[in-house]
């Protein structure tokens, strides 16, 4: 008979093992969510059998659902929506769909109803926002193409997952009667628009007073979110949509940065608990008969989602490095995935062991995909040559290069647009290079000489005539990329100035000793010119009032060329 542990007790044993066992994970440099899953399994029935109070940590599993959705709800601004753009929305709807729809298929052959069908199709399709910007973050590579087009698409993702939150409970509604799925819409409709008329009228007002002490913002936020998921529960919707609901309702509050920040650990501590509770609830004794199944998933989500996706991105124009790089990033299933099945379950649409076979693919896509992102550099060097298809060829092809130019800019986006308005006001003759179709479109619209191509594929780089570049500017920000187009110029034409763009001191050197003749530290540099701002200017405000009315004109001519300044963005 297993110990009969009391609560605290056992809330304390697990979170020690959860410890020890993320610790494990770290070190396979896997995210910690497999640590928390693989602890789940160990404590669940068909091991150690610790967990005891399972109506209690089903509620604590719960509480961390409410918390996530709350603090996405809060980052869901009209601002962020925004920023996606056309291919973000192409490609986000586009790879949800296929996927659905190859998924679908798939599990009908497996033997799977055609409800159950739908629920895993559609949980394979999404992919998880958090593990990928941590992975990209960790990589240092959240400035480049492919991670902004990620980071957009996969957020368009979470946005047709939330959407499904509100339909489950109308599809469950819909056995009985559609009298039953107009009262409750109507309901949730009057909700929402209850909430939102509070949130327009009245928060601001109290904003101010609930923002003079943090722990009346810190205990009004979670009343919040609580209360109204507990409202919508009651109302017939779920839990999760209610709580969504109310972050979204606080996402225009100017203290909605601090609110998210202070519920952030208290949302990790209850989530840990959900992916703990998840695991347990895996049946061990049925997982002969869900891993062909499982396999077969993970290989749609492993291998086809980065196909589906690659292939949509390759209509758009982008190149097959590019393509390649943001395909990795849908390689797992996302906890949309898991929150979707569990929602099912809840509303009697699938069967228990259901949870088990997605949790199985979580755990195997989720593993597989943070070494694809991990070492994604070198899985392209491996297999490029076979990836030409994915590219069309004669997309940005130009009619004829020109073979006297005297400035080759690399990048056009942000420090490139200075270079290239210095360039106009010399008169002399430039090539911009650039691997985003967009960008290409607006130096075609301008009338700005450029050549589509990613300056990382060696042999786009030999098709180049250095020969009579007299000097050659990168403000691409990878060491390795540089590195490439610095030992091209310096082959073909010693004497050619080359200046590169790097954002820490080591890699700075690194391009020195490859003999870049002067290298960009854009941060030094901004300081640098302020401290000369500061010495010209002194204290004459008529002054700075005229080059702060010039900066924000240009700040604004930036904005709307689709420019932003770099930043690290979080989401959740």
């Amino acid at each position: 008979m297993p110990l009969n542990i009391e609560l605290f007790s056992e809330i304390g044993l697990l979170v020690v093992l959860a410890a020890l066992i993320s610790f494990l994970t770290r070190l396979l440099r896997q995210p910690l969510i497999i640590g928390y899953i693989a602890t789940g399994l160990l404590v669940g029935p068909f091991f150690l059998n610790l967990i005891r109070s399972h109506d209690t940590f089903q509620l604590f599993s719960e509480i961390g659902i409410s918390f996530l959705l709350f603090i996405v709800g809060l980052s869901l601004t009209p601002y962020v929506i925004k920023e996606f753009g056309k291919v973000s929305l192409i490609a986000g709807f586009g790879q949800v769909i296929i996927t659905s729809f190859v998924g679908y298929f798939i599990c009908l052959a497996m033997g799977f109803s055609i409800l159950t069908s739908l629920y895993i199709s559609m949980a394979l399709a999404f992919s998880s926002t958090i593990i990928i910007l941590k992975l990209i973050s960790d990589k240092g590579d959240l400035e480049k193409l492919y991670a902004k087009i990620s980071i957009g698409f996969l957020l368009v993702q979470d946005l047709i997952a939330i959407f499904l939150l509100f339909i489950i409970p109308l599809v469950s509604v819909g056995k009985d009667s559609l009298a039953k799925i107009g009262f409750l819409s109507l309901r949730g409709a009057l909700a929402i628009l209850i909430i939102f008329l509070i949130s327009f009228f009245f928060l601001p007002k109290l904003n101010r007073f609930l923002s003079s002490s943090q722990e009346l913002l810190f205990i009004f936020s979670i009343a919040w979110g609580i209360g109204l998921a507990a409202l919508f529960k009651n109302i017939g919707f779920s839990l999760e949509s209610g709580a969504l609901i109310a972050g979204v309702a606080l996402s225009a509050l100017p203290s909605r940065h601090e609110i998210s920040a202070r519920l952030i650990p208290l949302r990790d501590f209850f989530i840990i608990l959900f992916f703990i509770f998840l695991g347990s609830q895996m049946v061990v004794g049925n997982i002969q008969s869900l891993l062909i199944p499982g396999l077969i998933l993970s290989a749609l989500v492993l291998i086809g989602n980065p196909l589906i996706l690659m292939i949509i991105m390759g209509i758009l124009g982008y190149r097959k490095k590019t393509s390649f790089q943001t395909g990795l990033t849908v390689a797992q299933i996302s906890e949309f995935s898991l929150i979707l099945i569990v929602l099912g379950i809840k509303f009697n649409h699938l069967r228990p062991e259901i949870l088990s076979l997605v949790t199985l693919v979580g755990l195997i896509t989720i593993s597989g995909s943070t070494y694809f992102i991990l070492y994604s550099e070198k899985i392209f060097n491996i297999i490029s040559r076979y990836l030409g298809v994915f590219e069309r060829k004669k997309i940005f092809e130009k009619e004829k290069r020109k073979k006297d130019y005297e400035f080759i800019l690399f990048g056009y986006n942000r420090i490139g647009f200075d270079f290239l308005e210095t360039f106009k006001k010399m008169e002399k003759e430039f090539l911009v290079i650039d691997y985003n179709p967009q960008t290409i479109e607006q130096l075609d619209q301008i009338g700005a000489n450029n050549e589509y191509g990613d300056a990382s594929d060696i042999c786009f780089l030999e098709s180049l005539n250095f020969q009579k570049i007299k000097m050659a500017i990168s403000t691409i920000p990878a060491l390795e990329t540089n590195i490439l187009i610095l030992e091209r110029i310096k082959h073909q034409n010693p004497v050619t100035i080359a200046m590169m763009v790097a954002h820490n001191i080591r890699d700075a050197m690194i391009l020195y000793d490859k003999g870049a003749d002067y290298v960009i530290l854009p941060h030094f540099l901004g300081g640098k010119y302020a401290s000369l701002l500061v010495k010209n200017l002194h204290f004459d405000t008529e002054r700075f009032k005229k080059l702060r009315q010039r900066h924000i004109s240009h700040l604004y001519l930036r904005e709307s060329l689709g420019q932003n300044h770099p930043t690290i963005k979080k989401y959740y």
